[in-house]
């Protein structure tokens, strides 16, 4: 690693859920192209939980940006969030390597999904790329990352 990169040169915002109080459903991000990146890391935020609420999130696969064929990622559940269990204002960080994929079969595309039961509760989550293959993370940040400062 080099210390004179700045880290949004090697961290990149590749998709967004924005804080919501999101009725029960299940939300997602759009569908990102793992070929471009050694590693990638969401963190899940949950806020106030609603009574009797749960949230659950994962990474899902697929073989193109239209998620065809899709299918979860194997491990990369996040033990469910409760209301029940205090887990009001917690974030959670699940960890993905292209190895996770089913490249073999033509995996290459991932999405977070979140799920919220119960009872509307505040949610957000960032996916974040890690290490691109090719040139600057920054190069690669979602349209909606509005500015970076160095």
């Amino acid at each position: 690693m080099n210390a004179n990169l700045n880290a949004s040169a090697v961290v990149a915002v590749l998709a967004a859920l924005d804080p919501v109080s999101q009725a029960a459903g299940t939300v997602t991000t759009g569908w990102i192209d793992m070929q471009n990146w050694f590693r990638a890391m969401a963190v899940v935020q949950v806020g106030a939980l609603g009574a009797s609420a749960t949230v659950d999130a994962k990474f899902v696969q697929a073989k193109d940006n239209a998620g065809g064929s899709a299918k979860d990622v194997a491990g990369t559940a996040i033990t469910q969030l409760t209301k029940a269990g205090t887990d009001d204002n917690k974030q959670v960080i699940i960890n993905l390597r292209p190895e996770d994929l089913d490249f073999n079969n033509g995996y290459r595309f991932v999405r977070l999904s979140l799920t919220v039961a119960t009872a509307a509760s505040l949610i957000s989550a960032l996916v974040l790329g890690l290490d691109a293959r090719y040139g600057a993370a920054d190069m690669s940040d979602a349209t909606t990352v509005d500015e970076i400062v160095n």
